[in-house]
């Protein structure tokens, strides 16, 4: 507990309980906990960071203890489609976080791959996601390919950071979209950057500092719904990365004016469309607690025997029920 002085007055909160606190906490440290409501001024929420002391307030923090520094290994069931001693490929479910991180320090795939494969989990990575070369979103399905070697960690990291240009790499998702794109396939060619919550991201201008190149390609596997004036309207689209931006499919149909069916950041605002669907469907669109994403397809060369190595994976039941739904309008 800390008492502001009179020549305290009119300090910003996080600067003066940064500086009381010494290095081992950092401002922006200070000010994560002032924002998750840890900081007390006078046993109330400070509120903001900003907030000018007066003399005489006093101010206590409540730590959260701290976090184990690496992983541990859980046992999680994997849904395992091929594994050697350089690399493991499994479908990961929806709901699965991939790797440790704040409110999700356990659970993780990564916390399964340490238990599944022990000590042969490579580690160059980082400790909080060993073995890690891309990643899919918590509720996006699909197919991911993991190294347990320094070697496969290398060369699957460059054919990931390069998207599969000069090599082999090729990863098609398969999205339910809202509406019917005008044309059977497209390319939509916008950079990504942070969207005003930090978290989301946002189609922004070229120049900006942190705009990101980013490429999605798509072609219209069915359309429902089409010609019947009642309804509204949906496709299944294949989409496939040329770039591998954070929520870079979502993003890029929502700009289109198609986003994922299910999408609780990018598809709020045709969260509405339902309501002209026939009340079975309805009903199933409105329970649907996910994005209806699913990476179907993984293809990229082997990092010791230099083979092309395909897998697929079928849609998951939830996606599927739901694809079925809109076949039967």
């Amino acid at each position: 507990m800390l008492e502001a002085g009179a020549d305290d007055a009119g300090q910003r909160l996080d600067q003066w309980l940064a500086a009381k606190l010494g290095p081992s906490i950092s401002r922006s440290r200070v000010q994560a906990l002032i924002k998750q409501g840890a900081v007390l001024v006078g046993g109330k929420p400070a509120g903001e960071a900003k907030r000018k002391l007066v003399a005489g307030d006093v101010v206590s923090v409540a730590l959260p203890e701290p976090e184990p520094a690496e992983p541990k290994g859980e046992d999680i069931a994997l849904d395992v489609l091929y594994e050697d001693d350089e690399l493991i490929v499994i479908n990961k479910p929806a709901g699965l976080v991939v790797h440790p991180g704040a409110g999700n320090w356990t659970g993780t795939l990564v916390n399964a791959l340490i238990h599944h494969c022990g000590d042969s989990l490579s580690g160059i990575g980082g400790v909080r996601r060993p073995g890690i070369v891309h990643r899919l979103d918590k509720e996006t399905s699909g197919v991911m390919v993991v190294a347990k070697t320094d070697r496969a960690h290398k060369a699957l990291s460059e054919a990931f950071a390069d998207h599969g240009r000069t090599g082999d790499l090729q990863r098609a998702y398969l999205a339910l979209v809202w509406g019917i794109p005008h044309r059977p396939s497209g390319t939509v060619d916008a950079p990504l950057g942070r969207a005003a919550d930090r978290v989301r991201r946002a189609v922004v201008p070229e120049g900006r500092d942190d705009a990101r190149h980013a490429i999605t390609h798509f072609t219209v596997i069915e359309r429902f719904g089409e010609g019947q004036r009642d309804f509204t309207t949906a496709s299944l689209l294949e989409c496939r990365l040329e770039t591998g931006r954070t929520h870079q499919i979502r993003v890029h149909m929502a700009h289109i004016g198609h986003p994922v069916i299910g999408d609780p950041d990018y598809g709020q605002a045709f969260r509405t469309k339902a309501n002209r669907l026939p009340p079975a469907l309805r009903s199933e669109v409105s329970t649907f607690s996910r994005q209806a994403l699913h990476a179907y397809l993984l293809e990229f060369r082997h990092p010791a025997t230099h083979l092309t190595m395909r897998f697929e994976a079928p849609m998951p039941r939830d996606m599927e029920e739901l694809v079925g739904g809109f076949r039967n309008l």
